[in-house]
């Protein structure tokens, strides 16, 4: 499997913008393999010091099938900097070391780190693309000595069970966090309706979900169930605005047609629509988790957006 952290890489080639950077002057040493290394680590005081690979250290074999986090820089062999990946992201990238590592690529490089490392790698430029990056040498870099020099920094050794287990907690932290979020903002947009709802003396029902709604006009018969085809008209506009961002009548007039409840369309009309039958006009009040959230949708729907739906349900089967 390719890291994510070098295909990223990769696409970076093709849009380099160059920059300086000072090159470090320590001799280079060379892996069996090829390729040319320097090696250092902070000494008591913090200044690095260069670190010597013993011809007994076997690294890569204690390193094989993990993870290296690790912030790289790449730059041409005339010191350009092509790309630093504390500017893609602030955390060291993970890089996974394979069992059996092409020799003379990246990952082999790096497999001789270990946490609180740096070093400079310096590879042929015909060699490291095609062993690592399995693309053409980007001309600019053919020009530029046909030299790829990496500098990488080791932060953390870790299993694959140990990483699984920091991304599952980032990702929960990340739902908690989300989730808090909404919390807040449902009580924004809550008073925001309740103040909408005051100003036109209207009296608005919730469902479970937590979708106003408003029966205008009352249909026939029961509400559709779950999984059934509903037909629905509508016209769409921004509570707080009154811009209208859609509706039937910018499609032909046709009704919109989807499956209740399996998330075709946002949480809102799952829920709103679900309270009504058929024939029947409605309001819908819909705070925006339970719309398009932070990130809206389009020119038309700002992040955050509490939506305000006027809808009919022609029919359902």
């Amino acid at each position: 499997m390719r890291n994510i952290f070098l295909s990223a890489a990769c696409a970076l080639f093709a849009c380099w913008q160059p920059a300086r950077a000072q090159a470090p002057t320590t001799a280079f040493s060379r892996l069996p393999t090829g390729t040319e290394y320097r090696l250092f680590r902070k000494d008591a005081a913090g200044r690095y010091q260069p670190r010597t690979l013993a011809s007994t250290d076997a690294p890569y074999a204690t390193h094989a099938g993990k993870i290296l986090t690790v912030f790289m820089e790449f730059r041409t062999g005339r010191d350009s900097v092509i790309m630093k990946s504390r500017l893609m992201q602030p955390t060291p990238q993970p890089v996974a070391l394979p069992d059996k590592p092409t020799p003379g690529g990246l990952e082999e490089a790096l497999g001789i780190l270990l946490p609180g490392d740096s070093a400079v790698f310096r590879f042929s430029a015909d060699t490291i693309f095609a062993k690592t990056f399995r693309q053409a040498v980007p001309p600019f870099l053919r020009t530029s000595g046909n030299t790829l020099v990496v500098t990488a920094s080791a932060r953390e050794l870790l299993t694959m069970a140990e990483m699984t287990a920091r991304q599952q907690q980032a990702q929960a932290d990340m739902l908690k966090a989300e989730q808090q979020k909404a919390v807040a903002q449902i009580a924004k947009d809550a008073a925001q309706i309740d103040a909408y709802l005051k100003k036109n003396k209207l009296v608005a029902k919730k469902t479970a979900g937590g979708t106003y709604y408003i029966v205008t006009r009352p249909g026939t018969g029961l509400p559709p169930k779950q999984g059934q085809n509903v037909r629905v008209l509508y016209r769409g506009t921004v509570l707080a605005t009154g811009k209208e961002f859609d509706s039937s009548a910018k499609h032909g007039n046709e009704p919109i047609s989807f499956p209740l409840g399996a998330g075709r369309v946002i949480k809102g009309w799952d829920q709103g629509i679900a309270m009504l039958t058929k024939g029947s006009k409605a309001i819908l009040l819909i705070p925006s988790p339970l719309g398009y959230g932070p990130r809206g949708a389009g020119a038309d729907i700002p992040p955050n957006a509490v939506l305000r739906f006027e809808v009919e349900l022609v029919d359902f089967k």
